[in-house]
């Protein structure tokens, strides 16, 4: 099963159909991490962005592990796992049990999170995880990210984006930042 997994990722690495590959690919099992990476990474012609799920006990494990993979970039958080039971049916409301949460709970564990990883590899973080203003992006930036995604708030307002990127322009403003790297992990 896993040797069909990895040469199926490496076949879409070398026909350039990915975007991201994500720790979190093969459920409860992380072992695309370091140990299935540099085959990607061998085929690669674009950079290799490590998501990176916060269900693990150590993310800085993690992190390391897709820094000594050869990865080029981590991003985090994926969704954090939940459940849900529809109590008048007495049954799981949804098919698997468990489904990925999102949105702005999400964010105090995404921010330390990011900020752990920053403080443990040298390659740049993309952080994410219930940014829905320039105030929550500016956060995942102070603790170490490069950049940010924001996600789930796209469905409540799809400006959200341009407004976050106005909110972060006029911080850098008011508080005398040059340019976005004069931000990054600022916060020790």
């Amino acid at each position: 099963m896993l040797k069909y997994i990895r040469d199926e990722l490496v076949s879409m690495t070398d026909k350039g159909n990915y975007q991201t590959f994500t720790s979190s690919l093969i459920p409860g099992c992380n072992n695309i991490i370091g140990v299935r990476q540099p085959a990607l990474k061998k085929y690669a012609k674009q950079p290799v962005i490590m998501k990176l799920s916060p269900n693990v006990t150590d993310i800085t494990e993690m992190a390391r592990a897709a820094e000594a993979g050869g990865a080029d970039v981590v991003s985090l958080i994926n969704t954090i796992t939940g459940m849900k039971i529809d109590i008048n049916r007495r049954t799981f409301a949804l098919a698997n049990k468990t489904g990925g949460m999102s949105g702005p709970a999400v964010k105090p564990v995404a921010v330390r999170m990011v900020y752990q990883v920053a403080q443990a590899v040298n390659i740049p973080i993309i952080g994410m995880g219930g940014i829905s203003c320039a105030e929550d992006a500016i956060e995942f930036l102070l603790a170490g990210a490069s950049a940010v995604s924001v996600g789930t708030a796209n469905f409540h307002d799809p400006a959200v984006t341009l407004k976050v990127i106005d909110g972060i322009e006029a911080y850098m403003k008011k508080n005398g930042f040059e340019t976005v790297k004069d931000m990054v992990g600022i916060v020790k």
